[in-house]
């Protein structure tokens, strides 16, 4: 869900993703107001994705608070989204992989909410493969409000976009 939401701000942007030599992620870059954007798809798998963003943070010149994390979270129904400020991983491995790779998780996560199978054994599967098509309107209309929601953090305060975000949610 990450990548998607990435690829939905690198089309509205104009920009495109380029990946520096020998380096684990890939980077697009993008003017917004006065405001610099770095989008960064870490080219790790998932469980060790953060060991990119001390190096990227350096080398975009970017400081933790600025961080946004996307991902997808089995805790929200199909489509709803959730910006938080901080929190532990509440099991999630990228996440976790980010908190061991930085040190801190007072970094801000916007989750994209996927839902659950209903069996444990299910979940590696059901994160990913593709959502059922009765749930794929509500899951782009997710993708594009956490595009948005991520284009409105450079312009206002993260708590009057969380309210905004979070309230917009279906079935909330």
């Amino acid at each position: 869900m990450g990548f998607r939401v990435l690829d939905i701000l690198a089309q509205r942007l104009g920009v495109s993703f380029k990946k520096p030599f020998l380096k684990a992620y890939s980077l697009a870059r993008a003017r917004v107001g006065e405001r610099q954007l770095a989008l960064v798809k870490p080219l790790t798998f998932m469980n060790r994705c953060g060991q990119v963003f001390p190096e990227v943070l350096i080398r975009v010149g970017a400081e933790l608070q600025g961080l946004v994390v996307v991902c997808d979270t089995l805790d929200l129904p199909p489509g709803q989204c959730r910006l938080r400020r901080k929190g532990s991983s509440a099991g999630h491995k990228g996440l976790a992989s980010l908190i061991r790779a930085l040190g801190r998780e007072d970094f801000m996560r916007l989750y994209v909410g996927i839902g659950h199978p209903g069996r444990q054994e299910e979940v590696v599967d059901y994160v990913l493969g593709v959502p059922p098509k009765s749930e794929s309107a509500s899951i782009d209309a997710a993708l594009d409000r956490a595009a948005e929601a991520i284009l409105e953090l450079l312009e206002n305060d993260p708590e009057k976009v969380m309210n905004g975000l979070n309230q917009k949610n279906p079935n909330a």
